[in-house]
């Protein structure tokens, strides 16, 4: 009986050994699920959130609008931008830049392309005398890739010009004069192989003017009326611009000796209103194929100089100013067809000169004066300088047929 006791109570022991070691792993079972459910929910919890649904679309400007060209396209918006821009329009000028007829819209101009000419392109921008206003141009004639001319005088245009129009292939007439741009020269310009008509004057643009553009392929360089400080360059005699107006400005110095040859290729400069210190004592137009009347508004200017030649030319009259020269000794006109005087040509041989037939380049811009466009800006010190209208109301130079 004691042995069987025993053996009840050591089995009893050894169960309830058991049955506690049970419920212990069991809770450790318990919590380490809990543990690992809570890790697994704590890694949902820290995923990145879904993005946010992408914006409506905004409304497109060009959305149902059709355009003759591609090329309109790409310059519809450059325009629309420029209009937002414009501060002043008395004109209502930008009333008719609505649609997709560029072409039509008041001042622009389209043509074909020359690198495609079944295409339509923006070629041409005038807006002289528009009084549009605004506070800068860049954005706007930087990015017509296709423009050939811009001409935007007497606008209350302002800023600086941007370097980017040096990227423009075919612009070749640039003429922004009498506006409010300020700044130093606009050197993009310079190296525009194309460009030859740059009408800079009535503006504010200060400081030196690049030598580099008077050796430039130009035709004519307008920069009067401006603030331009410096001394005339000495590559002037290489230049072979035509009409050249540097005058009311603050240039000064002395006259560079080599502008004699630069008189070979130019019809007009005009220095007047600077403060150069050279005095010209002489002037020699001889040896060429001038003709018709000698412009006595050119000797009234050229009244102290020491010597003015216009010999071995084809001259037919002189007016009295120009004869009084002639007295004092000032004035020579050997060699003409002038009557009455003594040394002229033969009469056979002027009358040949006459029987062919002549003409003047740009006959009908003989009678425009680049400085009369309004009053000057400001008074400054005259001096005499040499005031030279040479081919344009005065000598006349012609190429046979």
């Amino acid at each position: 009986m004691r042995r069987s006791a025993s053996t009840k109570a050591l089995f009893l022991t050894f169960f309830f050994f058991l049955l506690t070691c049970l419920i212990a792993n069991s809770a450790t079972h318990n919590i380490t699920r809990s543990s690992s459910k809570d890790k697994t929910h704590r890694k949902k919890c820290s995923k990145t959130p879904p993005p946010p649904p992408p914006p409506p679309d905004l409304p497109n400007p060009q959305k149902g609008l059709s355009f003759a060209d591609q090329r309109l396209l790409v310059v519809y918006p450059v325009i629309q931008k420029f209009k937002s821009i414009i501060t002043s329009d008395p004109l209502n000028i930008t009333k008719t830049w609505v649609g997709s007829d560029i072409c039509k819209y008041k001042g622009f101009f389209c043509d074909n392309p020359p690198y495609n000419l079944s295409a339509i392109a923006l070629a041409s921008i005038d807006f002289n005398g528009f009084q549009l206003g605004a506070s800068s141009l860049d954005g706007f004639l930087d990015q017509l890739p296709d423009i050939a001319l811009f001409h935007a005088n007497s606008n209350n245009f302002s800023g600086t010009i941007s370097s980017k129009i040096a990227n423009l292939p075919y612009l070749y007439e640039l003429d922004i004069s009498n506006n409010l741009f300020s700044g130093p020269f606009p050197t993009a310009v310079l190296g525009m192989n194309g460009l030859t008509f740059l009408d800079i004057r009535f503006n504010f643009f200060t400081g030196s003017v690049p030598p580099q553009i008077f050796t430039q392929d130009l035709d004519a360089l307008f920069l009067n009326n401006n603030n331009f400080m410096q001394s005339l360059p000495d590559n002037l005699g290489s230049s072979h611009i035509i009409l050249l107006t540097l005058a009311n400005n603050n240039f000064n110095g002395p006259i560079p000796s080599s502008i004699a040859k630069a008189l070979s290729s130019l019809t007009e400069v005009l220095l007047l209103n600077n403060q150069l210190t050279d005095k010209v004592e002489q002037l020699s137009f001889a040896g060429n194929l001038l003709f018709g009347l000698v412009p006595e508004v050119i000797c009234d200017q050229l009244l102290n100089l020491a010597n003015f030649s216009l010999s071995n030319n084809y001259f037919i009259h002189v007016g009295p100013i120009c004869q009084s020269l002639i007295q004092r000794g000032l004035l020579d006109v050997t060699n003409n067809c002038i009557p009455g005087l003594p040394f002229q040509r033969s009469v056979e041989e002027c009358a040949d000169f006459f029987a062919h037939p002549m003409f003047c380049p740009n006959m009908g811009s003989y009678i425009y004066i680049p400085c009369k466009c309004r009053p000057l800006l400001k008074s400054q010190n005259l001096q005499v300088i040499a005031a030279m209208s040479l081919s344009r109301v005065t000598l006349f130079a012609f190429q046979r047929t």
